[in-house]
């Protein structure tokens, strides 16, 4: 068994921002040759992002190799289509009809190549809205899941960009899937996934609870839960822990561990729905007996009680996070906006799965790459002369930070 099974795939991958480079980072990680093919001159923007977008590049750019091809040109073009013709996947997140206009979407590719699978990755899937441009954030308050986010009044995009990262993991599914029926045929195909198809099964629980229950679904922030217990709690000594308890085993564990038999004895807290009515006295009360205990001795309990917690963390937390360090959870990772091993080495969480009876994790083999840093290497193993390569530098085609 390996944790790179997916060694000997060579991918293309035309991308920017986080879906498109969630994709080939996948892909990567589990082996692929991933060669990013970033514009030139300047490079994939992300590169130079600030605030919120800082570490963009550097979380999702890793282990890949870059050419940096100036697909504007004619020349360019066909250098992209010499180096299409040999492989086995393209990605793309561009804009609607950007390869298009290029020469390179896969009615150009197909042609030149029966087996390559070509994954568009997308605002909006066929339909009325395919040719809008979309963002995370646009397609969150678009399909309604940020008004679920939000307390009332004040919908919120969620904390990262989830929608980004999901729709790269279905595209990652279609191509799997492509690679599988090539396995059959011989043949590859255009697949496709979107940010507002993906948002929108995010939220496909709400949309059923509101055909089911004929009402409308309130806000995460003041829905009436699944659970009674199932929330903040504040401990002795400023500390918080989420707790939820979630069974009705769960509960009787739960009052034992804290020495709360009145509780355990009440006949209005006898099944969790029950006790889910009682709310309004029942966490307050709760709230008061846990106050009482430090975060260390509450979690303590839970673990006895086999009750589900958590602390109440921040992302900075998890760099020194113990079983993340201890399963190979976190990978060393140089971060840079311009690649390499310039940057601050720091840990960044590695993909999260694992391989075999020794549940082997993939990992970093190559640090993000400079702009243009492997031109000379992708296009030689692709057929390129070194007379042809120095030509394309010459009308500046390619070119290296």
């Amino acid at each position: 068994m390996s944790a790179t099974p997916l060694t000997g795939l060579k991918v293309l991958e035309l991308s920017h921002t986080v879906m498109g480079p969630t994709a080939g980072l996948v892909l990567a990680e589990l082996g692929a040759d991933v060669v990013k093919i970033e514009p030139a001159p300047k490079g994939d923007h992300t590169r130079g992002l600030g605030g919120f977008a800082s570490g963009f590049f550097a979380a999702f750019n890793r282990n890949k190799r870059s050419v940096a091809l100036d697909l504007k040109q004619t020349a360019g073009q066909r250098a992209f289509h010499r180096l299409a013709a040999k492989a086995d996947i393209v990605l793309e997140n561009y804009g609607p009809g950007t390869m298009e206009r290029l020469g390179c979407g896969y009615d150009v590719l197909a042609p030149l190549n029966s087996r390559l699978i070509y994954l568009a990755l997308k605002g909006y899937l066929a339909g009325p809205y395919e040719h809008r441009p979309a963002l995370d954030e646009v397609v969150q308050f678009q399909t309604g899941l940020a008004y679920m986010t939000g307390p009332p009044g004040n919908p919120l995009r969620a904390g990262a960009s989830i929608v980004d990262i999901l729709g790269g993991l279905f595209g990652i599914i279609a191509v799997q899937a492509a690679l599988r029926e090539r396995d059959l045929t011989g043949k590859g195909q255009r697949v496709s996934s979107a940010l507002f198809e993906s948002a929108a099964f995010l939220v496909s629980s709400h949309m059923s609870g509101i055909a089911m229950t004929g009402e409308d679904m309130p806000p995460m922030p003041a829905r009436k839960g699944a659970w009674a217990i199932y929330e903040v709690f504040p401990c002795a000594g400023n500390g918080q822990l989420f707790i939820g308890v979630t069974s009705d085993q769960q509960w009787a564990r739960f009052v034992e561990e804290f020495g709360l038999q009145e509780l355990a004895k009440d006949p209005r807290l006898a099944t969790n729905i029950m006790r889910r009515d009682e709310r309004a006295w029942l966490i307050p009360q709760l709230k008061e007996v846990i106050a009482r205990h430090t975060q260390a001795d509450v979690a303590q309990k839970l673990d006895r009680a086999k009750c589900s917690w958590a602390p109440v963390g921040q992302p900075k937390d998890l760099f020194e996070d113990a079983h993340l360090l201890a399963t190979g959870g976190l990978l060393d990772v140089f971060l840079s906006r311009t690649g390499g091993t310039d940057g601050v080495k720091s840990r960044l969480p590695a993909l999260p799965i694992e391989f075999g009876e020794n549940r082997e994790r993939p990992g970093v083999r190559r640090q993000s790459p400079r702009l243009g840093e492997h031109n000379a290497e992708v296009l030689g193993e692709a057929g390129f002369s070194a007379a042809e390569i120095a030509a394309l530098a010459a009308k500046k085609t390619i070119v290296a930070a």
